[in-house]
């Protein structure tokens, strides 16, 4: 079982602002106390090999939505590894939503959820070997990567995929603060369960790789 906790960070939607971006909302916000939700996640990657299960204790920022926080989530559980933790993510701009860091530091996976500024995404391609974007929330998707592609797709360690947006709202209702979810991840389709619901998610590949991970 691993146990990780994310401190506070702001979300990508919901009128506020993306890493970097100051908005007057943001000081306001951080004032509040986060939110406290904790999750088992059981997780079965047949492309991966991987059966585990997870436990996590979130401190969520007031202003993170229930799409986002299970957004993360979801990363989590594509990604998953005893060495994958929560970064501080959105409130902080040296560190993404999550990372795996090797027992030097050396920052072996960078990733962050949303529509992060390219500029930042071009930095963690210089820090991480490798370096993976979960996008969502509809057209919005469709438009920032009509303005980041031409200069993320020069970016050999970088991986950008979309969770549709149907898929994100509908876990988002999986959402509370006591969840019990089971991820079954085959041929590249993923599964979200939590007992009573089961909701299905086919990620759309906007970038991959170039180089050999």
């Amino acid at each position: 079982m691993l146990g990780a906790v994310s401190r506070p960070s702001l979300a990508s939607d919901g009128g506020l602002c993306e890493r970097g971006v100051r908005c007057k909302a943001a000081a306001n916000l951080m004032a509040l106390k986060s939110i406290i939700c904790k999750a088992e996640v059981a997780i079965a990657d047949i492309d991966r090999g991987y059966y585990r299960d997870h436990a996590f204790t979130i401190a969520r920022h007031p202003s993170e939505t229930d799409e986002r926080m299970m957004v993360r989530l979801l990363a989590f559980a594509l990604h998953a590894d005893d060495a994958l933790g929560f970064g501080r993510g959105l409130s902080a701009d040296d560190e993404p939503d999550l990372w795996r860091r090797d027992l030097t530091g050396i920052i072996e996976q960078w990733i962050d959820v949303g529509l992060p500024d390219e500029r930042e995404v071009r930095k963690a391609c210089g820090r991480a070997r490798e370096v993976h974007i979960l996008a969502y929330g509809g057209r919005a998707v469709e438009l920032w990567w009509q303005g980041a592609r031409d200069k993320l797709e020069r970016q050999d360690r970088l991986a950008v995929s979309e969770v549709p947006i149907d898929a994100s709202r509908a876990l988002s209702q999986l959402a509370g603060r006591s969840m019990r979810l089971q991820v079954t991840i085959q041929e590249g389709n993923v599964l979200v369960a939590n007992g009573a619901v089961s909701i299905p998610t086919e990620l759309r590949i906007l970038k991959t790789p170039s180089i050999a991970r």
